[in-house]
């Protein structure tokens, strides 16, 4: 439970905020701003990290900044400062006034419709602040790398172990009336070794985030989870071309959603430069995909109550039995398309795919021959013809059977076909993310190799 005088004291400083906003938009129109918007922050953490049994980084960081946003008629001004005073929130103002009268006018520039912004704000469970000494961080750190450097013998290196902690306060307010502010922390354990087999070199990680410190794996946990990650890998070897199924592991599968998001986005569906346009209403994946939206999940590392603008954030689907329901939408992308705001400005809240009933090792013995991906490299993926070319490794399986470890290959496709060649969802789900996806099981890809 948190202390009452911790709790007084983040309740004083949420209105300290609050006051700062509310000073910023009356002198924004004092200065002869229309319309303003600005939002305050205060964030502070620690990270420690070892490697090799030893410290090597102690940051106790603390940030703080001010933005604002003017509108002078449909001419946009912004400015931002990290000093607090009312003399620098003053000159910040005056920056983003004399910026605005500057701009071009754009008739779909402004603050959000009034009716769109929040006015219920759900209890979601995200602000857990961790009193952690930087001594205990370095044990922790330490425990966590000696886990994974004594897990195998063919464990030789280490990238070190990594741990850090975050806890702000943020207030969000504009001259329609919305002022609203909530605090929210984040910690995080990493670690990071490599292994040698003969002339085999390989590298694998582990990590674990929570909005609580308690639902953080253990540290000793981890680092055997990363070792182990490793050592499977060393031996790999490469393949020949050839097309086969694909699953994309957990930890990985929720970079296709990312690319699926990035195609239904509203500023690249106003620019014309997204594979999905004009899709809306239609298939997109097999009739049995559901992807929503869940902001508002208790302790949930995407949950919030609105976006970026103030704006709320609804529960929805965005695929309903495989058909796009929803795009994401700012305020300004959905003004653009003569369309409302879906609460989006800075994001997706919680991406959620329903998982089928398969585990990872149901989902390999329905493939039977393929593919299984555990990591990805490079950036290969255009979102306008939705091609698709990344470096990958992983393994090979056979039978349904894990045969050997794969690298220096290469997975091609178009992200169209793939999203309606997916055959499966697992039930493995990943919860580290704002993604949360089990595995996933492409029909068939080309693998290119040697």
């Amino acid at each position: 439970m948190q202390k009452p005088s911790t709790f007084a004291r983040e309740q004083e400083q949420l209105e300290q905020l609050k006051s700062l906003v509310s000073d910023c938009l009356a002198e924004a129109r004092r200065q002869g701003a229309t319309a303003a918007e600005a939002g305050v922050s205060l964030e502070h953490g620690l990270s420690v990290t070892a490697r090799m049994g030893e410290v090597e980084t102690v940051e106790h960081h603390r940030s703080r900044g001010l933005g604002v946003t003017v509108y002078v008629g449909r001419r946009k001004g912004s400015a931002s400062t990290t000093d607090l005073s009312p003399e620098a929130m003053r000159e910040t103002v005056e920056a983003a006034c004399r910026i605005a009268q500057y701009a071009a006018e754009d008739e779909y520039a402004g603050l959000p419709d009034p009716d769109t912004l929040a006015t219920e704000f759900p209890e979601l469970d995200i602000y857990h602040p961790w009193d952690l000494d930087a001594e205990t961080a370095i044990r922790l750190a330490i425990n966590c790398e000696n886990a994974a450097r004594g897990f195998h013998p063919e464990i030789v290196n280490s990238e070190g172990a990594s741990l850090n902690t975050f806890q702000g306060l943020r207030v969000l307010g504009n001259t329609l009336g919305f002022l609203h502010g909530y605090a929210s922390s984040r910690h995080s354990l990493s670690c990071s070794v490599v292994g040698q087999r003969g002339d085999s070199m390989q590298r694998d990680d582990w990590w674990t985030v929570a909005r609580d410190a308690k639902e953080l794996e253990a540290a000793e946990a981890v680092g055997r989870k990363a070792a182990e990650r490793t050592v499977r890998r060393l031996g790999a070897r490469s393949l020949s071309t050839r097309q086969c199924p694909v699953i994309f592991a957990a930890d990985i599968a929720s970079s296709l959603l990312g690319h699926f998001i990035g195609a239904i986005r509203g500023g690249n569906l106003y620019r014309k430069s997204s594979f999905l346009l004009d899709h809306l209403g239609k298939p997109v994946f097999p009739a049995f995909v559901q992807i929503r939206e869940e902001p508002h999940l208790k302790k949930a590392l995407g949950s919030a109550p609105y976006d970026g603008e103030g704006v709320r954030t609804i529960p929805h689907y965005i695929i309903k039995d495989g058909i796009l329901e929803s795009y994401v939408l700012s305020t300004y992308s959905a003004r653009k398309l003569g369309m409302k705001s879906t609460g989006n400005a800075g994001g997706v809240h919680n991406l959620v795919i329903e998982p089928g009933e398969l585990d990872l090792d149901g989902l390999l013995k329905r493939m039977n021959t393929g593919l299984l991906v555990t990591e990805l490299m490079g950036q290969g993926v255009n979102l306008v013809t939705g091609d698709y070319s990344r470096g990958a490794s992983g393994f090979w399986v056979e039978n349904g059977e894990i045969q050997f470890p794969v690298e220096e290959i290469t997975i091609a496709g178009n992200l169209k076909d793939m999203f309606m060649s997916l055959q499966a969802i697992g039930n493995d789900v990943d919860l580290r993310g704002n993604t949360r996806t089990g595995s996933i099981l492409i029909d068939k890809m080309t693998v290119a190799g040697n």
